[in-house]
């Protein structure tokens, strides 16, 4: 059965970090597509980071380029976001996904076979 558990949120001021984590079971996340999306109250559901199943291509939102940074440890089956230079924006309920096949570009939810739980993401001002 595939599962993700995402954790590693928090309250954090403006331009503080954190790192999230994706711990998965029941595949091997080099073999999947596995990609963060964050949901802010009242807004959609945003793809931020994906980093794709064979050569770990990674891409990421233009909102967070150049501040997040998706990474994986295929021995821990886990796979990060590390967050710097957090702002209020930030502000989410943070998720990861899988899929169980090539994905290229900022990650689309309809793409994704599995999501797990979020983990809130409070920012400061």
């Amino acid at each position: 059965e595939v599962q993700l558990q995402a954790s590693g949120g928090g309250l954090v001021q403006a331009g503080g970090s954190l790192r999230l984590s994706c711990a998965a079971s029941g595949f091997t996340v080099g073999d999947f597509s596995i990609g963060w999306f964050r949901q802010a109250p009242g807004k959609e559901r945003e793809g931020v980071a994906l980093i794709a199943s064979g050569d770990g291509s990674k891409f990421y939102a233009d909102s967070v380029k150049g501040r997040f940074t998706i990474s994986s440890d295929n021995a821990k089956n886990t796979v990060y976001l590390q967050m710097n230079s957090l702002r209020p924006e930030d502000t989410a309920v943070y998720f990861c996904a899988a899929a169980a096949y090539r994905i290229v570009g900022v990650p689309i939810d309809r793409e994704f076979d599995y999501f797990g739980q979020g983990t809130q993401v409070t920012v400061s001002s």
